[in-house]
């Protein structure tokens, strides 16, 4: 897929952008049927995209041949319906490996994740990036977040790199991304992409809907889709009501549920698919389980948030 078209899918999404989280067997080992399964439902359940071995599939957890794996299977499993998205990450050489590997595994796109460890100048991110965009056919979407920062100027130098569509922000600070949509917007102009990345981005798209970004990655896809379908859903035909609604009764919750523990942008995520019927295993180390006390909490937030689209609550 050329990176025209994959804008284009992407661009005004039907549904919530889809971030399975990674499939293990009881022995620790790759599952890749029940991750079929598991990308499977997604689809079906109205994801735009799949985004597969990003943060909520533990990228950082993945060996090589097992990333491969899991994005050939991810693109499987979508067949074509929607567009199949990989992380790569790490240093240069190892996110070059990545993206050609998931090339080769049939991925319509990359998301590039922050580089491990180090903290680089903006010369060094650009060129970082550019190397990742020019190492394969695959289009790009930056993640900008924790040790990669981006300036407005290095912005438009990215926009303007081929390959490069989209930068995904996972920091928050919205004064920097208006005024890198702005810089975007007058220095490099055309098609952009624009994502909020934070966890639970629901919890924030209102704010960065007022910037014009309606792009948002939903982990709550993963194990209470019919939830996270209502609330785009929502989004889209300016239903403030069951915005609010959701937003109060069920997504706030989740946030205050999910700080109570480090890595629960991901475990907690994938207990609830466990809660859905589908046994999607443990994460690896270094992340660990959600108390059993939190994973009970969740499931009774689960049910008051499908309760709350029945009008029940």
């Amino acid at each position: 897929m050329t990176p025209a078209p994959l804008a284009a899918r992407l661009r005004d999404p039907s549904g919530p952008l889809f971030f399975p989280v990674t499939a293990y067997g009881p022995d620790g080992t790759l599952d890749l049927d029940v991750f079929r399964t598991h990308v499977r439902r997604g689809v079906a359940a109205g994801a735009a995209a799949v985004f597969a071995c990003c943060g909520t599939g533990e990228f950082h957890a993945l060996l090589p041949e097992e990333f491969e794996a899991c994005v050939r299977a991810a693109v499987e499993a979508a067949e074509g319906r929607v567009p199949v998205v990989a992380g790569t990450g790490y240093g240069t050489a190892l996110a070059v490996r990545y993206a050609r590997l998931a090339e080769g595994a049939g991925a319509d796109g990359l998301l590039a994740m922050p580089p491990y460890l180090v903290l680089a100048g903006q010369e060094g991110l650009l060129r970082h990036y550019r190397e990742i965009a020019a190492a394969t056919a695959l289009p790009v979407i930056v993640y900008q977040r924790d040790n990669a920062v981006l300036t407005p100027a290095t912005a438009v130098k990215l926009a303007r790199t081929d390959g490069v569509i989209g930068l995904k922000d996972g920091l928050g600070d919205l004064d920097l991304v208006q005024r890198v949509i702005s810089a975007v917007r007058t220095e490099a102009p055309g098609e952009f992409l624009y994502f909020n990345g934070l966890p639970t981005a629901e919890q924030t798209q209102l704010a960065y809907r007022a910037l014009g970004v309606t792009l948002y990655s939903s982990a709550v896809f993963c194990f209470a889709p019919g939830i996270a379908l209502a609330f785009h859903r929502a989004l889209e035909a300016d239903d403030t009501e069951t915005v609010r609604r959701l937003l109060d009764g069920f997504y706030r919750p989740f946030v205050e549920l999910r700080a109570q523990g480090r890595g629960y942008a991901v475990s907690l995520v994938k207990a609830g698919v466990r809660l859905g019927g589908l046994d999607v295993g443990e994460v690896r180390p270094p992340l660990h389980e959600p108390a059993e006390d939190h994973v009970k909490k969740l499931a009774r937030l689960i049910e008051r948030g499908y309760a709350l689209l029945e009008g029940d609550a």
